[in-house]
């Protein structure tokens, strides 16, 4: 059990992402107690989603338990739960989970409450189109992906099984290409042999976005590159298309000449844009510290807030410099937050402005073909697709038994299989019905104190229901006993 020292310094982490692990790992010989508060038990390797998704990879492979990651680290603790208040003048941090409130002071704190998906204020879309951006969504696409092929070869009409086997992917940034190229290897490699009725080849894999070109960050080379390489695994690429409605079975797009057009598809799947975390907005209120149009705090050089030096946002939630929302940005600006705590608590001087360090971006399109941009250097085919292969393996081996998920890849590049095809119809409708609920699983589950209550009020009635059964019970013994007493009388007189 992890002791808490009254007088010690107290770490408020917020966010169990790329930088709230690694802000936590980073303190574990500073002499400070640590809490970390998350809304999920695991940490999410979140470039991997798609694999989950797609059948390569299990969940468990892709999503450590954190309390298992920091379970050697003394002065850490793990909170469940999502904060939904920070109140920077008490310098305490509000949680809640399934109805219970929990408040936890703090002396330092680091956000890094990450990003959600963006639907460019379109929320609704959400319901037909899933996002990537955690566990539930992988599932619940893994659900939608596998189901439509089953769902085609039930089908009778032949423009029914055309919208079920067509499968549009919303945004040709890294998440949208891997996955439109894992649909494709789906369709065309490991399905084919498995279903009597429909050609799994047949299958239509669409790539959209509003951008002129696939992979804006990777510079116009790379993304013709990897444009060439999605049409040659038969991929529609529709660049210059934004879309401007979605519903159940297809969506409706605008092209760039104003025109209107609807593609019929069952499965939709929505890799576009991101929004920060709706603490940001929290934390620009008591500060006055700008957002920009996606919900990203401004912060001082050094990761902090205006007028609140112990107060550190870092990751996908901050604007500064123009920093890309990726894994490595999370990871530095966390390690320096870390660093900057320490020497303040051990009175060594402050550290200069955090500088970013770009380690490069890759991204795979399918088996053997990848592209990857490591400074001057540009790459793509099968040598970057190793590399991308090999980077992942190193982050995964921080946490994770790499045995396994490289075992799953060779099984799935080199062969057709898929190990983790598993869907059940609650993966797929469980989001929705809880949606539906004004409070989600809260409406499903007493509060503790609701609980109490109605127990004691149970305990009244009960009491009272025997009392009131025992004084009734008394009464009928008192009337018979006048009855018998009544009737020896009247035998006693004749």
């Amino acid at each position: 059990m992890t002791e808490v020292v009254p007088d010690r310094h107290k770490v408020v982490v917020i966010g169990s992402g790329f930088g709230g692990l690694f802000g936590t790992k980073a303190l574990r010989r500073s002499d400070v107690d640590v809490t970390m508060i998350a809304k999920t038990t695991h940490h999410l390797f979140q470039p991997l989603l798609y694999q989950v998704a797609t059948g390569i990879l299990s969940e468990g492979e892709i999503a450590p338990p954190t309390r298992e990651v920091l379970a050697s680290q003394e002065n850490a603790r793990v909170l469940l739960g999502e904060v939904t208040e920070v109140d920077l003048t008490a310098k305490t941090v509000t949680h809640h989970v399934l109805g219970r409130e929990t408040v936890t002071p703090y002396d330092s704190l680091i956000v890094a409450a990450g990003a959600g998906q963006s639907y460019f204020g379109n929320d609704h879309f959400s319901e037909y189109a899933p996002g990537m951006k955690s566990i539930d969504d992988a599932l619940e696409l893994r659900g939608r992906i596998f189901g439509a092929f089953e769902l085609a070869e039930l089908a009778d009409e032949d423009e029914e099984i055309d919208h079920l086997l067509t499968f549009v992917v919303v945004g040709a940034g890294p998440t949208g290409v891997e996955m439109a190229g894992q649909i494709a290897e789906l369709a065309h490699r490991t399905l084919r042999k498995d279903f009597r009725r429909i050609n799994t080849r047949e299958a239509r894999v669409v790539l959209l976005d509003a951008a002129p070109q696939v992979l804006p960050p990777f510079g116009e080379k790379l993304g013709g590159k990897a444009q060439r390489e999605l049409e040659k695994l038969g991929i529609e690429v529709q660049l210059g298309a934004m879309v401007v409605d979605v519903d159940e079975r297809g969506l409706e797009v605008q092209d760039k000449d104003g025109t209107r057009r609807r593609i019929d598809a069952v499965t939709k799947i929505w890799a576009a844009g991101v929004s920060a975390s709706p603490l940001g907005r929290t934390l620009s209120e008591q500060t006055g510290a700008a957002l920009d149009r996606a919900g990203r705090i401004s912060v001082n050089p050094d990761l902090t807030l205006p007028g609140h030096p112990e107060v550190f946002v870092v990751g996908d939630m901050i604007s500064l410099d123009r920093l890309p929302g990726v894994a490595q940005v999370a990871i530095q600006g966390a390690k320096y937050a870390a660093k900057e705590i320490d020497n303040r608590i051990n009175g060594r001087s402050p550290q200069g402005p955090f500088e970013y360090f770009d380690k490069g971006s890759m991204a795979i399109i399918s088996r053997f073909r990848a592209v990857a941009m490591v400074g001057k250097l540009r790459l793509t085919g099968v040598i970057a697709w190793f590399m991308w292969l090999a980077v992942h393996l190193v982050y995964i081996t921080r946490f994770l038994n790499p045995v396994t998920a490289l075992l799953h890849w060779f099984v799935s590049f080199i062969g057709r299989g898929r190990s983790e095809r598993t869907t059940t119809e609650q993966q797929i409708f469980a989001r929705a019905a809880l949606n539906r609920l004004e409070r989600g699983a809260a409406d499903l589950v007493t509060p503790p104190g609701a609980f109490d209550a109605a127990r004691a009020m149970i305990e009244l009635t009960k009491k009272a229901e025997d009392e009131r059964a025992n004084a009734e019970l008394s009464q009928a013994e008192r009337r018979r006993a006048a009855e018998a007493e009544r009737a020896e009388a009247g035998r006693s007189s004749s």
